[in-house]
Order: structure tokens, then sequence, then C-alpha cells
């Protein structure tokens, strides 16, 4: 518990988790996450606020190939000719989240966080992170610094971001119709 105490800890993270859920409040949306290499700490993050019941129903911890396959429908041969981390593995986890769920936005994370387990080609530090819905979903890959908590934690806050700028999006376009 101690590493998502220090999660939680984060005022940026927790200034990012009450903005996003403001703009939820605001525009009626509902949120899912499905976490890899977090272990739950955007679902932690976001849960953090009071009343976030409210757009938070359900989030995923798949931690295991299996678990993503058999939970959130990611393709075997998806994680068997691509890895985990993977720009179309985490697209099919926030997709496979948002179906079952029935929420209208979602966060879904997968990466190296360390300090074992990373290649040349994805290295300690890379995460795949994706936002959207069961149609529609953008994938990004990041590099982040540090150790097993700090990559986990930039992991969060990234992910966190771009939900609120993906809100804050929608509200614009909304706007300019």
């Amino acid at each position: 518990m101690a590493h998502s105490a220090s999660i939680l800890a984060n005022p940026d993270l927790s200034t990012l988790a009450e903005r996003l859920g403001r703009y939820c409040r605001e525009r009626g949306v509902t949120l899912t996450v499905a976490e890899s290499c977090t272990g739950g700490g955007v679902a932690s993050a976001i849960t953090s606020v009071s009343g976030s019941s409210d757009y938070f129903e359900i989030g995923y911890v798949t931690y295991s190939n299996a678990a993503k396959t058999r939970l959130l429908g990611v393709p075997e041969n998806t994680l068997a000719e691509q890895g985990a981390v993977s720009g179309d593995v985490v697209r099919a986890m926030v997709a496979g989240a948002c179906r079952d769920s029935g929420a209208q936005l979602g966060v879904a994370v997968s990466g190296v966080a360390g300090p074992g387990g990373g290649t040349v080609d994805k290295p300690v530090g890379t995460v795949w992170l994706a936002w959207g819905n069961a149609e529609h979903q953008q994938a990004e890959c990041f590099h982040f610094p540090g150790g097993r908590q700090e990559v986990r934690e930039q992991a969060v806050r990234e992910s966190l971001a771009g939900l609120v700028a993906r809100l804050t999006t929608q509200a614009k376009n909304s706007e300019n119709k």
C-alpha cells in the first residue's frame, strides 16, 4: 500500500483527478480504466475524489495477458505478435473496457515499469496509453525516466491529463457547433 499512498499524496494528481471529476459531472460523462503496469493507480486517483461514483463505476486491472484477453477481449494474436506493451493492445484494452462497462470514455495503460522486464525495443520506462471509447481510440507511447514508482506515477499523471484533455476538447467542439 505504500506505493498507492505515495501516488495519491501527489498534489498534482489530486488536482488532475478533481478537475477530471468536475468535467465528467458537467458533461455527464462516465469513465472506466483498463490498467496493467499502474496496478490500479489510475482508478485509485479517480476514486480519491469524493462523489466519484457519479461518473466512475468500474475499472479493470489486467496484469496478465490472459486477463487482457478474457476480461477485455484483447486478441491473443495481437498480444503474441506485438506484446502487451503496444499501441494495438492498449487500444483494444480501452475499447473492451468501454464495451463491457458501458462507459463513454476510458483510458488504458500498459508498460514496463521496471526495474526488470525491459528490452532493447521496449526499455524500462516505455508505457503505452490509449484513450477513447468502444468505437474510437487514440494511443500514444511515452518513455518515462526513473525507477518503478516514478514510471508508474508518471503513467497515472498522463492517463488523467489525457482524459482531462479529451473532455476539454469535447466541450470546445460542442461549443463551436
